[in-house]
């Protein structure tokens, strides 16, 4: 059972790091872009 529970989070915790991955957003030269949908200026 425990081996299951230790596989069983490693799965999750590879599957949600995925989300955490940044865009490939160009930004400009303070490091800030707009994003054209919704017209949000935001810096990194």
């Amino acid at each position: 059972m425990k081996k299951f529970s230790a596989v069983l989070i490693a799965a999750v915790l590879a599957l949600t790091s995925v989300a955490a991955l940044a865009h490939s957003g160009g930004t400009d030269s303070k490091g800030c872009h707009r994003n054209h949908k919704t017209g949000d200026y935001h810096c990194h």
